[in-house]
């Protein structure tokens, strides 16, 4: 058996007799993030998986993205569970519960999204999922990337973003996206577009720490790439403009959050 590459090294199932088998994690993959989190807040996804390797290798891949991920091995654990998950990934093989009772169970009680992900791939097979409940239905074996964007896809469905506002007003400091203009004690500030999208992000959740991750994937629609120097530079070029380091504060291991000099 041979690894199949996606290009980041994300967990990807492989086997092609239907046990479930995913590539051990790379050693040199970067360790998850403290705060990760997709615009609001991390989002819950409950792993329903009998087979050891392929539920761990599956969360450890979810966390490293930004996802609170965790893992059941039985329908009975996952019916009693269920209700504190934002996204279900069911698999249909488990050893108490047929994997479609589990589903209309579920989606009898709730509208949790559920992606069902199970080696049966007939057509019949896929129809019987969806009639099941499932928002969504992905045959072993898969690629992660596959996975992640069938993921977002179901979540921006089932939980629409809410706009960001238009105008926002930190002290001193007032940014408007209708003009993506910026201010700084009545005074124009000349920025980049990314520069304005980093800073109108982090302006948008004042409160809150970005993670490195959140601004690849929101400032840069980069999911894939390990954040590196680009954030940095951007950052350093928005301090220089602004006048003071103050107004991004760099949190350590995570990423940044907005300040008030």
């Amino acid at each position: 058996m041979t690894q199949q590459s996606t290009g980041t090294l994300e967990p990807h199932i492989l086997d092609r007799n239907h046990e479930d088998r995913l590539v051990p994690l790379p050693t040199h993959a970067p360790p998850a993030e403290a705060g990760v989190r997709p615009r609001r807040k991390a989002v819950r996804v409950l792993v329903v998986e009998n087979e050891p390797r392929t539920a761990e290798a599956l969360v450890q891949g979810l966390r490293r993205h930004g996802y609170q991920a965790e893992s059941v091995a039985t329908g009975a654990k996952a019916l009693q569970v269920h209700r504190s998950s934002d996204l279900v990934l069911l698999d249909l093989e488990l050893p108490d519960l047929d994997g479609l009772e589990i589903c209309r169970s579920i989606r009898a009680t709730c509208d949790t999204p559920i992606i069902v992900v199970t080696a049966r791939d007939t057509e019949l097979d896929r129809v019987l999922g969806l009639q099941a409940g499932s928002d969504d239905y992905l045959a072993k074996p898969y690629g992660f990337r596959e996975l992640m964007a069938r993921m977002e896809a179901v979540m921006r469905r089932a939980r629409p973003q809410q706009p960001m506002e238009q105008v926002i007003t930190r002290g001193s400091l007032r940014i408007d996206a209708r003009t993506r203009e910026v201010r700084l004690d009545g005074r124009h500030i000349e920025v980049t577009r990314k520069e304005f999208d980093l800073l109108h992000l982090l302006a948008s959740q004042p409160e809150a720490v970005i993670s490195r991750r959140q601004l690849m994937v929101q400032v840069w629609d980069d999911s894939w790439s390990r954040p590196g120097r680009t954030i940095d530079t951007h950052v350093s070029s928005l301090r220089n403009k602004l006048g003071s380091s103050d107004w991004i504060i760099t949190v350590r291991g995570v990423g940044f959050r907005l300040g008030h000099p």
